[in-house]
């Protein structure tokens, strides 16, 4: 009868436990192309955006891949721009700043890797000279700043624009001409990048030197028409540093943007204090993908949210409930029907045997 009584406890637990059983050709701030015998991929484009009401500041960088040795792009500014490197600490202090809050959420059945699931325990070169002049194009300024060779321009003809490009060694798309015609209608001014690794032979790959644009802006804007001539789907990482918190204007052909952080940061020293000036500001990340860059349809405008309403995205870790020795919660819940049915059934056997014993004294 034991026997039989732990064969049904172990076929009960036995049912209960079985019963569990993409290279892109364009940046978010503007064009960008590989010589033609090569590709380059950006896989990448995190920015952060200064804003103090009056002049706007953009440390950008480029996470890239592919075999190309040189590469140029092109970026709109709205004003006289000057450019520099940036440091790219920054990035590493904002990541810090804005990562998730982590939380343990406890969980009742077990899940694959808890036991009886599993057995293991859990445990798993010089600037290059300024080229010839065009009526079209004023050249503001020309340098060599690491990998970069950055001139600073003016046009008033999209056509010289490109002109003046190709004869200087940004070669850039034939669409060009047309894409930035609306740039040259506002008088906007513009920051062409040529990218050549000062080590000749290397491959433009990885974590490129960020660089860091300053003009003045009366409302803050991050330049991203020219990213329609991407081919292939574009991602953007934004941290925006303002009085209050900000939102783009509208989602400009792309993904509903996402905050992934918002709230109040008072840098004391380091690479973020100078861009801050070492003032309290509301940082405000956002994230927004573009599946179909070609539906681009305008530059990101941002602008402050109704409220400075503070948010931290928060990323559960999943645990098994326990208690004591870490003996799981489920398998007691489970264990206790059956202990109990065991009880009554051992209750029963030894009455059984107590009225067979004292049947068999009394016929004695």
């Amino acid at each position: 009868m034991r026997r039989r009584i732990a064969a049904l406890l172990f076929a009960l637990l036995a049912t209960q436990v079985g019963a569990l059983a993409n290279p892109a050709f364009a940046c978010g701030c503007g064009a960008m192309v590989p010589d033609r015998q090569s590709r380059i991929g950006v896989d990448r484009e995190t920015s952060v955006v200064r804003w103090d009401g009056r002049t706007e500041q953009i440390v950008m960088r480029f996470t890239v891949g592919g075999d190309a040795h040189r590469a140029a792009w092109i970026m709109p500014v709205p004003g006289r721009a000057t450019v520099e490197l940036g440091d790219a600490e920054v990035f590493g202090e904002l990541s810090r700043l804005t990562r998730p809050e982590r939380r343990t959420r406890g969980y009742f059945w077990p899940r694959d890797g808890d036991w009886p699931f599993s057995a293991t325990d859990g445990a798993t070169a010089g600037a290059p000279p300024p080229g010839s002049a065009d009526p079209g194009v004023g050249v503001v300024g020309r340098e060599r700043l690491g990998d970069f060779d950055v001139a600073r321009l003016t046009a008033t003809d999209p056509d010289a624009l490109k002109n003046w490009l190709e004869t200087n060694g940004f070669d850039l798309p034939e669409r060009l001409t047309a894409e930035v015609k609306p740039y040259v209608d506002r008088k906007w001014e513009y920051v062409a990048v040529r990218l050549a690794p000062r080590q000749p032979g290397t491959p433009l790959r990885g974590d490129l030197d960020p660089l860091r644009i300053r003009f003045d802006s009366p409302t803050p804007v991050y330049p991203m028409r020219l990213s329609r001539m991407a081919k292939t789907p574009q991602s953007l990482g934004l941290y925006v540093l303002a009085d209050h918190r900000m939102e783009p204007s509208s989602a400009i052909g792309g993904s509903a943007p996402e905050v992934t952080f918002a709230g109040k940061i008072a840098p004391k020293d380091g690479p973020l204090a100078e861009l801050t000036g070492g003032q309290p500001v509301f940082l405000t990340a956002i994230d927004q993908r573009f599946p179909e860059p070609g539906r681009i349809d305008a530059d990101h405008e941002l602008r402050a949210t109704a409220q400075d309403t503070p948010y931290r995205r928060v990323v559960y870790r999943g645990e098994l409930l326990t208690v004591g020795d870490g003996i799981p919660v489920w398998l007691l819940t489970v264990s206790a029907p059956l202990v109990a049915v065991a009880a009554s059934a051992l209750v029963v056997l030894r009455r059984r045997r107590r009225r067979t014993a004292a049947g068999a004294g009394a016929a004695v």
